[in-house]
């Protein structure tokens, strides 16, 4: 569903967001649709009604998007059937990746398309999520405890999306005093220290 004021010309302009909800007419239909292209990375049914109802929640006018609000808001939600969707379902995620670089490629495909790495940082108060530590926050523009995420995007004259993301786990996490953190947080144990674009493994788009 691209917007309107996309051009063919050699530039193009920005959408501009205005949404009315005549614009959004089967936008519930549009989204099923979109998920069942992942059936093929959840093994049950279970796991697909979750993820839709968890996309369905994102999509939502709830405040806060967390696990339970999310939930109790979708018709059927359960907080324990979610919270274990994503927590200890398996999900296919090369599969899923395939699937949705296909969707990218098929509508947004462009030979003068162009790959987007960056870096992002997400302020935390707490010290118990994967990777949070005092260093460099972009978002906050200063050093604070935050975890920090290193993405890919892709842009053309049709388009742009998120193409990757990882984690970033700072040097320290690797150390002997964070071993239980790690062990808490489910941090492989073969994993070892990688800067920001070995985490992301850039070789992966050049090859592509």
């Amino acid at each position: 569903m691209l917007p309107a004021c996309r051009t063919e010309g050699e530039g193009f302009s920005l959408p501009t967001f205005d949404l009315v909800p005549s614009d959004v007419e089967g936008f519930m239909a549009e989204l099923w649709e979109f998920q069942s292209t992942f059936h093929d990375c959840f093994a049950r049914s279970e796991p697909r009604t979750h993820f839709f109802d968890y996309m369905v929640g994102q999509f939502s006018k709830l405040e806060r998007k967390s696990i339970e609000p999310i939930a109790l808001g979708v018709e059927g939600g359960t907080v324990r059937g979610m919270q274990r969707f994503l927590s200890d379902v398996h999900w296919d995620e090369e599969q899923m990746r395939w699937n949705y670089h296909q969707l990218v490629a098929d509508t947004m495909g462009d030979a003068h398309g162009v790959l987007i790495f960056d870096e992002t940082g997400f302020a935390k108060k707490g010290q118990n999520s994967v990777g949070v530590a005092r260093q460099y926050c972009g978002t906050l523009g200063k050093v604070e405890n935050c975890q920090v995420g290193v993405f890919a995007a892709y842009a053309s004259r049709q388009g742009y999306a998120l193409v990757d993301k990882r984690l970033f786990l700072p040097e320290s996490w690797f150390d002997d005093v964070y071993a239980a953190r790690r062990s808490a947080c489910q941090v492989p144990k073969d994993l070892t220290f990688q800067t920001k674009p070995q985490s992301l493994n850039l070789s992966q788009f050049v090859a592509a």
